[in-house]
């Protein structure tokens, strides 16, 4: 499948969720790609991790759940150590949570 097709499915269900993730990891810059203009350069990861937050039960599980995602989308030396995502990850786990409360 394609995958721009895939992710554009994600942002219309997910909405602001997708474009407040992709800005929070743009923000934190896990891998040193923010070259300020490039506000979009984490929208494929979060294309792959915001589907997979319905499985979160803690933000230790969003971490889990992103450094995989960058583990499969830049490989280990790339992606670093998980320490350097858990800040990133508790901003996705107060996004996630705020998300399904709207949804209630």
């Amino acid at each position: 499948m394609d995958m721009n097709i895939n992710r554009d499915q994600v942002k219309k269900t997910y909405g602001n969720l997708f474009f407040a993730i992709s800005n929070a990891l743009f923000q934190a810059d896990p891998i040193g790609i923010n070259f300020i203009s490039n506000t979009d350069e984490y929208d494929p990861e979060t294309g792959t991790i915001v589907p997979r937050l319905k499985t979160a039960n803690t933000a230790q599980d969003v971490q889990a759940i992103v450094y995989e995602e960058f583990n499969n989308w830049f490989g280990a030396d790339t992606a670093g150590s998980q320490q350097q995502y858990e800040a990133v990850s508790l901003k996705i786990w107060e996004l996630w949570n705020e998300f399904q409360h709207n949804q209630n």
